[in-house]
């Protein structure tokens, strides 16, 4: 049934309808301060590929790093006519350099992976053959997750609002190793948002979704850029870009203040007939005044950020910018 997602086992999955040999494959890999392990994951992408005779184009997309990155994997795409790399104006964030690498790439699937390694170019052969049933996504499920526990928290409770915003269906595990159908590719490059969100566009615009298990690597050199402040960041822009969920919990909390504001002032009124007034209650209205005020600011700034995300959506003409491009 359309929507449902299935998972890969041996011995209990049909013949697949399609030959992956029939088809394209792009690979769009963002980097980001990289420099000291990004050549050999391009190394290794470019070996796999060509041992398994697929034919395939390579996207590598440089998210404004400040360590001598550009310059590794421009001089790789200099020396391969399979590799294009993009140098981004700045750094713009993963799913904006997602974006430019999906709207570069030909293939008619397109994979996307990390630069650091911690995805084995070989098992996208897995995301591949799992497509090749027919799905339009399919996501790579960890066997485990080599990544710091608060990551780990944070990719649930990212999942728990792509279950609510995206309706990601509960048996389904989605990351940023994942193959794309072309059409679903299309439909997210022609998305008008100021703020993409390469996952959740991707549920949005598919309807055949599966997992495949895959391994997923400790990383050889260096940390993950991906900290808690990205985390938030990022629930952030979900929930203000694709969720009109914390407008409402504002409406909610504005008419329980109301609610609270109007049987104060009732109590006054009915206590005002029955003891005299003392001039002792100005702290009571002071300490009123400030909580009232409080949560009005707070509704207004959170009004005022829907306004100000809905001015980018509708008058951005590109969310990044390329400077440079090379290839072979």
């Amino acid at each position: 049934m359309a929507g449902t997602p299935a998972e890969a086992g041996p011995g209990d999955r049909p013949e697949a309808t399609l030959d992956r040999n029939d088809f394209t494959y792009s690979v769009v890999v963002p980097v980001y301060n990289s420099a000291g392990v990004v050549g050999r994951t391009v190394d290794h992408i470019v070996s796999v590929f060509e041992a398994e005779g697929l034919d395939y184009q390579l996207v590598l997309v440089n998210d404004g790093s400040s360590d001598g990155s550009w310059d590794v994997i421009a001089e790789k795409a200099r020396g391969n006519k399979h590799v294009v790399a993009l140098n981004l104006l700045r750094n713009y964030g993963q799913h904006h350099a997602n974006l430019a690498g999906l709207r570069e790439a030909t293939g008619d699937f397109v994979i996307t992976m990390d630069d650091d390694g911690q995805n084995p170019p070989e098992e996208a052969m897995r995301l591949i053959d799992e497509a090749m049933h027919g799905h339009d996504v399919v996501f790579g499920k960890f066997e485990r997750k080599q990544a710091a526990g608060y990551r780990r928290l944070g990719s649930k409770a990212i999942s728990m609002i792509n279950r609510r915003i995206f309706l990601q269906p509960q048996d389904l595990a989605v990351s940023n190793f994942r193959i794309l159908r072309r059409d679903v590719v299309d439909r997210i490059c022609a998305s008008r948002t100021a703020h993409p969100y390469i996952t959740g566009q991707a549920l949005m615009y598919s309807s055949h979704r599966a997992n495949v298990t895959v391994r997923h690597q400790a990383r050889d050199v260096g940390k993950s850029s991906y900290g808690m402040g990205r985390i938030l960041k990022l629930v952030f822009t979900i929930l203000f870009s694709y969720s009109s969920f914390p407008l409402r919990a504002a409406a909610l909390g504005g008419f329980v203040v109301a609610a609270v504001s109007f049987l104060l002032g009732a109590v006054y009124l009915v206590r005002s007939f029955f003891v005299d007034t003392q001039v002792q209650g100005w702290t009571t209205i002071a300490v009123l005044l400030a909580v009232f005020n409080g949560v009005t600011i707070g509704m207004l700034s959170m009004l005022g950020e829907y306004v100000v995300r809905t001015l980018n959506s509708v008058s951005a003409q590109d969310t990044y910018h390329v400077r440079e491009r090379v290839t072979g």
